[in-house]
């Protein structure tokens, strides 16, 4: 799979030193795949969640931290739409959408 951005990934690595190796192990990992369906992300991340619109959220370093993907299996790419901490991704009203 393609990864768009994987600039968002540094830039909240360098705010959070912590998220640097979990992130770089999920970024590993997916830039690795040819999903094809939601069945494969789960075999690899077994935590995650589609919350519709081809909206997924990951898990990041024990639910420390979240990550909002758009996964187009189509186009095999997967766009990096969220960062940030349990708390912030508690307040997005609208998943859907971000």
């Amino acid at each position: 799979m393609r990864i768009v951005t994987y600039k968002r990934i540094k830039e909240f690595s360098e705010k959070h030193a912590d998220a640097e190796i979990p992130l770089q192990f999920w970024y590993s990992v997916t830039s690795k795949k040819d999903w094809t369906s939601i069945n494969e992300v789960k075999k690899d991340f077994n935590s995650v969640d589609y919350v519709g619109n081809h909206r997924f959220v990951f898990n990041i370093k024990g639910n420390t931290y979240r990550l909002v993907a758009i996964i187009s299996f189509n186009a095999k790419k997967v766009y990096i739409r969220f960062i940030g901490t349990h708390a912030e991704y508690d307040k997005i009203k609208d998943i859907k959408n971000i």
